[in-house]
């Protein structure tokens, strides 16, 4: 007697395509980046110059665009006014949003590591005035690349369509094993 056959698995995640930015990937590349960065600094910073307090000033800057972008697209999508005709947001400009939203989580998971490695040194370095000096600016920075990731994952969120499926709907609907 032979075993039943199986029928074939249509997982999402064997579809190919964009998926949501996970939040895991998005800290294994922060770890990842702040090991280096902690690295890196520990050897090189007296080859550093003086960090300038608003260092990671363009970070905040790029989450407050997308914040604004965020709000546009949430009222354009929840008012079904996506499509080409004028005075619409056009599908091509709602992919390009996404993509720009699934980069800047991905650059805001940089900074966040590199800034974190920044600091971790310049919090263990006690004896060094010049570590009392660059501590506020990893401070700053280190706040800017979470605050970009916030507002790009939000982003993200907000080019999703109405009727776009939730992760916890898919897992939990009776056909989908």
């Amino acid at each position: 007697m032979t075993a039943p056959r199986r029928p074939p698995r249509h997982d999402q995640d064997e579809e190919p395509g964009l998926g949501p930015t996970k939040v895991r990937d998005l800290v294994v590349i922060a770890v990842i980046v702040a090991v280096t960065a902690w690295i890196l600094v520990r050897y090189n910073y007296g080859s550093l110059p003086p960090m300038p307090l608003l260092a990671g000033i363009v970070l905040y800057i790029l989450a407050a665009l997308e914040a604004v972008i965020a709000f546009i697209v949430r009222n354009r999508v929840a008012s079904r006014d996506v499509g080409r005709a004028r005075g619409q947001l056009h599908p091509l400009t709602a992919a390009r949003v996404l993509a720009l939203a699934k980069a800047s989580a991905i650059l805001g998971a940089i900074a966040v590591g590199v800034w974190a490695g920044l600091l971790l040194f310049l919090l263990t370095q006690h004896d060094l005035s010049a570590a009392d000096h660059d501590r506020p600016g990893a401070i700053i920075g280190l706040i800017g690349g979470v605050v970009l990731v916030v507002a790009a994952l939000w982003l993200e969120y907000c080019c999703r369509a109405p009727d776009d499926p939730t992760d916890d709907a898919i897992e939990g609907h009776p056909g989908h094993a």
